[in-house]
């Protein structure tokens, strides 16, 4: 089955020359140029992944991203020229599946973009052949749902603030590094930063209402990683 990439760029250059790699290297591809054009395409027809240019005049890439997280299911890469840190771990904090600096190989694009295809691939084949019910005090997870309540209330979480708590919550009193956190819940392959991690820990317990100075569900083990504390 052909893998459709839609590239969202207000740079033609870039974006005729990303287009036409990507169907070379056997993508079905669609570009536009706006972040209203993507969601309008996206809204006429879904696709796998989406290339997304973080720095676009009009409505820009996190405004693009936030919009696709909370409409569509499809992975997500966010592309920055600034090479600004503080635009990357946004971008990821709001469910981007990985991220590319400008200039970039397109052959470093394809590949990130199979990577984290793959990782979606793995992380649908663990969750559907799951049939667990947790319970940790007024948390319930419903691991075939893919869906957590808290004192009743269903929470939103990402697909990986989900996975990252799935698989904390299934090793409690366990710490987990980093690094086993990516490529459990990432994949082996993950190209990016490990403060990814953090990111998606910091979200949790937001939404969670689990303080990190005083946490009833994720504690923090510095140097190290996290670990789950919840009883149930």
């Amino acid at each position: 089955m052909t893998t459709t990439v839609l590239v969202v760029d207000d740079e033609a250059s870039i974006r005729q020359m990303l287009c036409d790699y990507l169907r070379v290297d056997g993508f079905e591809v669609v570009g536009v140029a706006d972040g209203k054009s993507a969601l309008e395409h996206l809204a006429r027809s879904p696709v796998d992944s989406v290339l997304l240019d973080l720095s676009m005049p009009g409505m820009t890439g996190l405004e693009v991203l936030a919009e696709i997280r909370s409409t569509h299911i499809t992975t997500v890469i966010v592309v920055t020229a600034r090479g600004d840190e503080a635009d990357k771990i946004l971008g990821l904090g709001l469910g981007a599946d990985d991220y590319v600096t400008k200039p970039f190989s397109p052959r470093e694009v394809a590949a990130r973009i199979r990577a984290v295809l793959r990782r979606g691939s793995t992380t649908i084949a663990v969750t559907d052949s799951a049939h667990e019910h947790l319970r940790f005090g007024a948390i319930d997870i419903d691991v075939e749902g893919h869906v957590v309540h808290v004192d009743g209330q269903m929470v939103e979480l990402t697909a990986r603030e989900f996975e990252v708590l799935l698989m904390l919550a299934r090793s409690p009193g366990r710490v987990l590094t980093r690094r086993v956190l990516l490529e459990r819940v990432w994949g082996i392959d993950f190209y990016g930063d490990e403060r990814i991690v953090d990111v998606h820990i910091r979200n949790l317990r937001k939404t969670l209402a689990d303080d990190a100075n005083d946490p009833k569900l994720i504690a923090t083990v510095r140097g190290v990683g996290y670990k789950f504390v919840g009883h149930q």
